[in-house]
């Protein structure tokens, strides 16, 4: 079978090669699954760039956390799904419900060292570390739900008081996470601000439900400007993609009582992270990393109700994976990157 491969010592995309795999036999309780789409994350960057942190793998490592297919294979004592059923990996493998545990041998995420992703036209996966996708959703919409979705639905949904109708929500840019949680807010009755430097981004954010908009490089103290159409009260969440560059801002901007979701590093690992702002307004931080299995399908069902679509940026074949890459990397992305496998 095709698979892609970053070569061990990636340091950028000339490290993604394709290659030959003999196609993996199903184990008890494992399922073979036929891939049919992935799609990208900041992560898989990292990942690529050889910057991701975590134990290094023994040898050159299939990427990304993300993708779908259908069930071409079960193996013995197999129950929760068959033959031709339609699912979707889980971010991690294990983590079915409740509180987050220390990552262990069986607990690493799909797609970094030193375990193997999904970009690969068959994978092997255990049956617990699988969810069916509704038919209503493509295999490249659901590949696009793993990592992405499922990290705004823990940061609105499950972290801390869960979003309701009339809070505001504060998101960043309109990359995966941040556009999933326009529309998770958005289906809960929250009003929803967005930053964005680009005003054609900001735009097309306004008609998915962003109801105010900020372009941070035309407002650099975008804070203030948080503030000033709050009528000064802030917000209620802050979906905080950017890290420690933009954290002291979204404390600026959480309201009293609120609530940050800190996820990603978008910004960078360097700035000011003195919390006492957040002691003053009784805000909390919640770090957010990814989410459960139960969380994926409480999502799911979530959205079948309301009837929501992943937005798909744009979709790359297989053969064109490195394109994908630069796309994602550049930066032109609005929502989700897909590779159909």
């Amino acid at each position: 079978m095709k698979v892609y491969e970053i070569v061990k010592g990636s340091t950028g995309v000339d490290g993604l090669k394709i290659a030959d795999r003999a196609e993996p036999k199903p184990g008890p309780f494992e399922c073979l699954v036929r891939v049919r789409a992935c799609s990208l994350n900041f992560r898989d960057l990292a990942v690529m760039m050889g910057v991701y942190p975590g134990p290094p793998g023994a040898g050159n490592l299939v990427p990304l956390s993300d993708g779908a297919g259908e069930v071409a294979a079960v193996g013995a004592g197999v129950t929760r799904f068959k033959k031709g059923d339609r699912v979707a990996a889980t971010f991690f493998q294990t983590w079915i419900d409740g509180p987050y545990a220390p990552p262990g041998p069986r607990r690493m995420a799909l797609g970094g060292p030193p375990t193997d992703g999904m970009l690969a036209q068959y994978v092997a996966l255990h049956e617990d570390g699988l969810v069916a996708i509704p038919d209503s959703f493509s295999f490249e919409e659901a590949a696009s739900l793993p990592c992405a979705a499922v990290t705004a639905w823990n940061a609105l949904m499950v972290a801390g008081r869960p979003i309701r109708p009339g809070d505001t929500v504060l998101t960043m840019g309109t990359g995966g996470v941040s556009m999933f949680a326009v529309q998770f807010a958005r289906a809960a009755g929250a009003r929803v601000i967005t930053t964005s430097s680009s005003d054609e981004k900001l735009a097309r954010a306004a008609k998915h439900g962003s109801a105010e908009l900020i372009n941070y490089r035309k407002h650099p103290d975008w804070d203030k400007e948080v503030l000033r159409v709050t009528n000064g009260s802030g917000v209620d969440a802050v979906v905080e993609v950017g890290g420690a560059g933009t954290l002291a801002k979204s404390m600026m901007s959480v309201g009293y009582a609120g609530k940050i979701g800190l996820i990603g590093v978008l910004s960078g690992r360097e700035g000011d992270t003195t919390p006492h702002m957040l002691m003053f307004k009784g805000a909390a931080l919640h770090g957010i990393y990814v989410g459960s299995r139960a969380m994926f399908e409480q999502m799911l069902t979530a959205m079948t109700v309301n009837q929501l679509k992943p937005i798909v940026d744009k979709t790359f074949e297989f053969e064109n994976a490195r394109e994908a890459y630069l796309h994602q990397q550049a930066g032109k992305h609005f929502g989700k990157v897909v590779i159909r496998v």
